[in-house]
């Protein structure tokens, strides 16, 4: 008699805590998040910060176990994992993100954008379109995290197009808007994965390279590098994506906590990497590199091999609708800040 009331006694504290601490009975909710961004880069310190302060507002509830440095691959690959299950969550560039949904891919285009303020004005207006086909593929973007203006970084003198056509060039492998302009342009490309341009760098199997230079410095390519062509090609903007079912199975009362730390961070990150562009020129500069100012000639000759290049079918993933409506909000910001 008495064991069994014992035994009554522990299910009914086994209950009791149960009901009043369901953080207790219930597992944590992982989320693991793929990024190329090396460790100690500014991106990896937001990350860490970002999921630091989601862990602790949700008393452990949701936790996210982070892989760096491309030890999940390429973007390429990052997708397909997302797709199967193997990674929950993954920090991708609008390449990367167009493989998701196609649309992404407008905000890679070559000399779109002339400052922050246009780049600003576009994503802003877009935002709510891409956010809502991310979401009908299954996807929650949980904020930008952008790279900024990409230029031509190289280990001879590339100032000229006839130059580059006779240079060793890289072309990332996940981006084939990139390889549609250079076959347009005759330049021959070597495609590598990110993790290998360091090591095509060192042993000259590539001579020319594009990149932000923060990203350029944080990547350690800025250390093979002589020379660079102060005219940004393109704007590099990222995203963080989270699976949505990933997202659906943390609990409701903590959903609102990881999307409103996201966008705290991620707000933050995009003036400090924005400074560090800036900051990683005048560094590179004072190391003794280069830089080369391309002629208005040059700089439009550029351009007219991008325009046609993008007129031909299948060199990008974005709707003609979408690329019309992008065009106009660049038109209008020119126009307003005039």
């Amino acid at each position: 008699m008495h064991s069994l009331k014992r035994i009554a006694l522990v299910l009914l504290a086994v209950s009791a805590a149960c009901t009043l601490s369901p953080a207790w009975a219930q597992s944590p909710t992982v989320v693991k998040f793929a990024t190329l961004a090396p460790e100690g880069s500014s991106w990896m310190q937001i990350f860490k910060a970002a999921a630091d302060e989601i862990q602790q507002k949700t008393g452990n509830a949701v936790q996210f176990r982070i892989y760096p440095g491309g030890v999940m691959g390429d973007e390429k690959d990052m997708v397909r994992k997302l797709h199967i299950g193997q990674i929950h969550s993954a920090v991708l560039t609008s390449a990367g993100m167009s493989g998701i949904y196609p649309d992404m891919d407008v905000l890679q285009i070559p000399f779109l954008f002339k400052n922050y303020a246009e780049v600003d004005h576009v994503v802003e207006k877009v935002e709510p379109a891409l956010r809502k086909g991310l979401a009908e593929k299954g996807y929650v973007l949980l904020g930008w995290s952008e790279a900024g203006f990409v230029n031509l970084l190289a280990t001879v003198p590339v100032d000229t197009l006839d130059k580059v056509r006779k240079a060793k060039v890289w072309i990332w492998s996940d981006a084939p808007m990139a390889a549609a302009i250079f076959n347009e342009a005759g330049v021959p490309g070597v495609p590598l994965n990110i993790p290998d341009v360091l090591v095509a760098l060192q042993t000259g199997l590539v001579e020319v390279i594009y990149a932000p230079p923060s990203a350029a410095i944080a990547m350690q390519w800025f250390t093979r590098i002589k020379y660079l062509s102060d005219t940004p090609l393109l704007f590099l903007q990222g995203g963080i994506l989270l699976k949505k079912e990933t997202f659906e199975a943390i609990p409701a009362v903590h959903q609102p906590v990881v999307l409103e730390v996201f966008r705290k961070h991620f707000g933050r990150l995009r003036e400090v990497i924005r400074k560090e562009n800036q900051d990683s020129l005048n560094l590179m500069r004072k190391q003794g590199i280069q830089f080369m100012t391309l002629s208005a000639e040059q700089i439009d000759e550029y351009k007219r091999i991008s325009d046609r290049a993008m007129s031909r079918e299948g060199s990008h993933k974005y709707s003609a609708a979408m690329g019309a409506e992008v065009a106009a909000l660049v038109k209008a910001a020119r126009e307003g800040a005039k």
